[in-house]
């Protein structure tokens, strides 16, 4: 659809069965919180309280119908980028969707409350509420680039070793084959399959339309052991498609050589780099300062049980979840 000049993508959920947390809340706030409470392994008793938490929070969501969603804006990555949208725009968007979607909560994801606080400002005067979703760092090289940290500083310098080609194409077939194995090693078989399953032609297709920018490292045999993927709008940049052979010895550092592409990226064009939720200390480490992202649920257009339900969903959010992100940086 059309908001404010810019085409944006839509997606539709009915709320049947479980999707990937892009257009599913419930495998965020349910299935995917249980799969994170795997870095809880040394306090069992804690990992079992928060487990029955979440658990006691899913007839909410159920209720809620936060599952069935209309999402304007809903690149299918991790991170979606804004254009510049006012509250008119949001409120004209608004409109036209519960107009189209009368059962649906309309949901925009990726909104943090640094870098867009403004826009998250709109949105709430647009009748919008916030819930929390993650933390995320954010690396900000548009003004006046951070100083190089030691351990960025030692990301370059191995990314310059000489081991491995820094290379931005030409792509051939197989390499969209090896790109697509490298991210499910990464993002799917070592962490979960409710990430995004990104297929060779989804990547293809990115690539060929000019939305992905695809660098990959490859090795003197012509294998490609590591790849990343970047998305841009006006000066933000995002990495969605990250991935490296797991297989290899921990020692070669190809995420470390990813990042190093990402900063060098994001400094050589002066954009604020959303560096995505995960690696806490490595970000931080890297010059990432954190932030809390959101999804802006509209959903005063549906029944009262519904919107109670989300209510509660939200306050539960707010008042335990959100402490817990920041506690332990998740």
């Amino acid at each position: 659809m059309n908001v404010g000049g810019h085409d944006l993508p839509v997606t539709r959920n009915d709320g049947g069965d479980v999707t990937n947390y892009l257009c599913c809340p419930s495998a965020a706030y349910i299935d995917y919180a249980i799969d994170e409470l795997r870095h809880f392994s040394a306090k069992p008793w804690l990992k079992g309280l928060l487990r029955g938490l979440i658990e006691c929070a899913r007839p909410l969501m159920t209720a809620s119908r936060l599952d069935r969603q209309v999402q304007p804006n809903n690149g299918l990555v991790a991170t979606n980028l804004f254009p510049d949208l006012s509250q008119a725009d949001i409120a004209q968007a608004t409109r036209a969707l519960t107009a189209l979607y009368p059962s649906h909560s309309l949901i925009w994801r990726s909104v943090n409350d640094q870098s867009m606080a403004q826009l998250k400002a709109r949105f709430e005067a647009a009748g919008y509420h916030a819930f929390p979703s993650r933390q995320i760092y954010l690396f900000d090289a548009r003004a006046v680039a951070p100083k190089v940290s030691r351990d960025e500083a030692r990301d370059i310098k191995l990314l310059a070793r000489g081991d491995y080609n820094w290379t931005q194409g030409p792509w051939r077939p197989q390499d969209f084959d090896r790109m697509a194995d490298l991210y499910r090693q990464l993002y799917l078989d070592k962490y979960t399959w409710l990430n995004p399953v990104y297929t060779p032609v989804f990547l293809e297709q990115g690539h060929a339309t000019r939305t992905l920018d695809l660098h990959a490292l490859r090795n003197h045999d012509g294998r490609i052991d590591g790849v990343v993927g970047f998305i841009d709008h006006g000066d933000s940049m995002a990495a969605p498609v990250v991935g490296y052979d797991t297989e290899l010895p921990a020692e070669r550092g190809l995420y470390r050589r990813l990042m190093g592409i990402a900063m060098t990226r994001a400094r050589e064009r002066r954009l604020l780099y959303n560096m995505s939720a995960g690696a806490a200390g490595f970000k931080r480490n890297r010059g990432g300062t954190p932030a809390l992202e959101y999804l802006m649920v509209y959903n005063r257009h549906l029944g009262l049980g519904p919107r109670l339900a989300a209510y509660l969903v939200r306050s539960i959010l707010n008042t335990i979840g959100v402490p817990i992100l920041k506690r332990f940086e998740l």
